[in-house]
C-alpha cells in the first residue's frame, strides 16, 4: 500500500481559476478587489512568502497594495499605516507578515487592523466569530486544510482527527474548524504537554501535524490507512543545494506515505492552498464592501 499524494497546488490552481473569474466579473463593474501586504524588515523567508503572494494577486488580477517597510519601522509609524488603510475604502483587505522586528508588538499590530480587512483571520473578533458559528474570515492555511480535505473526499464526518500544534495561526483554529458541523469530526488537540503522543495519532483516522518539526510524525505512529497532512515548513542545511537549505515537514514522508492512505507533501501540499484561501478572503471582503 501506498498513499494517494495530494497535490495542493493543482487544487489551489482550481479555486485560484474561479477567483480570478469573479475578480474579472467584479471589476466590469466597478468594483476592483484589492490587498495590502506589509512587510517590515528584510528576512529571507518573509520576503519569499510576500513574492508569493504578490504573484497570486497579479494572476488574479487584483489590485496590489503592497507597502515594503525598513528594519527600524517604529510601532507608531506601522500603526499610522495600519489607520489609514482601515480608512481607505478602496482597500479591500490587509495583511501584516510575521514575525516582525522584535520591537514591535505583534499582537498589538494584529488587533489595529479593522476586522471587515483581515483577511488573515486572525483577529480577536473574526476568532470569536469562528467559535460561535457565524460567518467571518477564516485563518488561510486551516480553511485550505479542510478545503483540502473536501476536494479529496476524505471523510471527516465521526472522524477520529489529531492536529498536532496548538498555535493560534494553525492548531486552535483548525481544531475548530473541523469540530464544526460541516466537518463533524472529534477533534483531539495535541502540544509538547501531550502524554503518549503515539497512542493519540495511532487511534487518528486523520492526523494534522502543525509541530513545526522534522519527524514530528513517524509511520509507527500512524493508523494503517489515515489520512495524513503535513503543514511543517521546516528548512534544512543542505550543501547541495543553490540556497543552501531544502524544505521539509514535520511527517517522515517517505516512511508514512507506505502506511497512509493519503498524504500531502512539502513543499507543494498545504502551502498553496493557504495562498489560495488569502486570495478567496479578499475577494469575499471585497464583496462584502460593495453591498455596505
Amino acid at each position: 500500500m501506498s498513499a494517494v499524494i495530494i497535490d495542493g497546488k493543482k487544487t489551489a490552481a482550481d479555486i485560484r481559476g474561479r477567483i480570478a473569474s469573479r475578480t474579472a466579473e467584479l471589476k466590469s463593474e466597478g468594483v476592483e478587489p484589492s490587498l495590502a501586504v506589509i512587510l517590515v524588515g528584510n528576512d529571507p523567508a518573509s520576503l519569499s512568502y510576500v513574492r508569493a503572494k504578490r504573484n497570486a494577486l497579479s494572476e488574479a488580477g487584483m489590485n496590489d497594495r503592497s507597502v515594503e517597510l525598513p528594519e527600524n519601522t517604529s510601532e507608531a509609524e506601522l500603526l499610522s499605516l495600519i489607520g489609514s488603510l482601515n480608512r481607505d475604502e478602496s482597500v479591500h483587505g490587509i495583511l501584516v507578515q510575521l514575525p516582525l522586528p522584535k520591537h514591535i508588538d505583534e499582537r498589538k499590530i494584529l488587533f489595529a487592523i479593522s476586522p471587515e480587512k483581515d483577511v488573515d483571520g486572525f483577529h480577536p473578533v473574526n476568532i470569536g466569530k469562528l467559535v460561535i458559528g457565524c460567518d467571518a474570515p477564516l485563518p488561510c492555511t486551516p480553511h485550505g486544510i479542510v478545503v483540502l480535505l473536501k476536494s479529496m473526499r476524505i471523510e471527516t464526518s465521526g472522524a477520529h482527527a489529531v492536529v498536532v500544534g496548538r498555535s493560534n495561526i494553525v492548531g486552535k483554529p483548525l481544531a475548530l474548524l473541523l469540530s464544526r458541523k460541516d466537518c463533524n469530526a472529534t477533534v483531539t488537540l495535541c502540544h509538547t504537554g501531550t502524554k503518549d503522543l503515539k497512542a493519540l495519532t495511532k487511534d487518528a483516522d486523520i492526523v494534522i501535524s502543525a509541530a513545526g518539526m522534522p519527524n514530528t510524525i513517524r509511520a509507527d505512529m500512524v493508523k494503517e490507512g489515515a489520512a495524513v497532512i503535513d503543514v511543517g515548513v521546516n528548512r534544512i542545511p543542505d550543501a547541495a543545494k543553490k540556497s543552501g537549505f531544502r524544505l521539509t515537514g514535520d511527517v517522515d514522508f517517505d516512511a508514512v506515505k507506505e502506511v497512509a492512505s493519503y498524504i500531502t507533501p512539502v513543499p507543494g501540499g498545504v502551502g498553496p492552498m493557504t495562498i489560495a484561501m488569502l486570495m478567496q478572503n479578499t475577494l469575499e471582503a471585497a464583496e462584502r464592501g460593495r453591498e455596505r
